[in-house]
């Protein structure tokens, strides 16, 4: 009999769609930004071939030994679809600028990687749009707005919700592009190639994640533990700007909301999901490699049914780090 889940090729046409069975809550988790890469311009050049960058980033997060508190925890949104989609190139047929995410997911307590859990990711196209509900659209199209980013809007949202909050929505359709997991490995690093997220009403650009702890991954799909975290990951005005006028993204017309004016990041930083992102500032076309490490509470559980700025799990406190 065919395994329901396998890894699958790079840009599948269509995922192969199931249910997870036993996911089980959401958690706390922490998040820090790495440092001591080369190069702007060849990390660029690297984030559309992934090897060069990769183990840079993974060589930059080793050499940090200090322990991170917790990230504000945050809530799951709308467009989460419990999919086992195991693979690392989750781009299909979408167009963007590259974006090679390298995450890693650490315990906040005793600084240890936590291996052969499970990171997940989705997040909207360079339109705005979210695969299973595209025809939600986003809140875009007609005429381009006339204020820039950073005034105010002074209209209601009318694409997708723009918070996460209210429930989960229903699907529209079964297509899969821009959502994934992957199994950490014995260093608690993920990887996934991607595109650059675009915007939609009344959010910043933005990409959901999950870490889940404390389960296997079999032929069923990953059984059995926890979700530890749920939170988001953010980009810094000056990368989203510099995208702005580069196809398909100078086709969005929806306003865009800059992250000082985002109602769910709580404005903390690395803590609160900010990406350390790498690009070459002239031509971010050319890629961007985004890097974080998550520090998780692998026995929390929590089900991100949160409020924007809800309060965040707390955990034990962190020893001291060693030199």
């Amino acid at each position: 009999m065919t395994k329901p889940l396998h890894e699958e090729p790079d840009n599948a046409a269509v995922s192969r769609l199931l249910p997870r069975r036993r996911m089980l809550g959401l958690g706390a988790a922490g998040a820090f930004a790495l440092t001591g890469f080369g190069a702007a311009h060849a990390l660029a050049r690297d984030a559309s071939t992934g090897a060069d960058a990769v183990e840079k980033a993974k060589a930059a997060a080793l050499a940090f030994s200090a322990c991170m508190e917790l990230t504000t925890e945050q809530m799951e949104g709308p467009y989460y679809l419990d999919y086992e989609l195991f693979r690392s190139n989750v781009v299909e047929d979408r167009t963007g600028i590259p974006l090679l995410l390298v995450l890693r997911a650490v315990d906040a307590v005793t600084c240890e990687p936590i291996r052969h859990s499970a990171i997940e990711i989705w997040h909207c196209d360079a339109s705005g749009v979210y695969s299973g509900y595209t025809d939600n659209g986003n809140g875009g199209g007609g005429t381009p707005p006339t204020e820039p980013p950073g005034t105010p809007p002074t209209d209601a949202p009318t694409g997708p919700p723009p918070g996460g909050g209210g429930g989960h929505a229903t699907p529209t359709d079964d297509l899969t592009w821009l959502r994934g997991i992957q199994m950490t490995d014995r260093h608690g690093f993920v990887t996934f190639r991607t595109v650059f997220p675009g915007w939609y009403a009344g959010r910043a650009v933005h990409v959901h994640t999950k870490v889940h702890t404390g389960g296997t991954r079999t032929s069923e799909g990953y059984t059995g533990g926890r979700t530890c975290h749920t939170g988001q990951f953010y980009f810094a005005e000056e990368s989203v700007e510099a995208t702005e006028t580069i196809a398909p993204y100078s086709a969005n017309t929806a306003r865009r909301v800059t992250l000082d004016e985002d109602g769910i990041y709580p404005g903390t930083g690395t803590q609160g999901g900010l990406l350390r992102l790498v690009h070459d500032k002239r031509h971010i076309e050319r890629g961007v490699v985004g890097h974080i490490t998550m520090a998780v509470d692998p026995e929390a559980t929590n089900d991100g049914d949160l409020p924007p700025g809800g309060p965040a799990p707390t955990a034990s406190p962190s020893p001291s780090s060693g030199a």
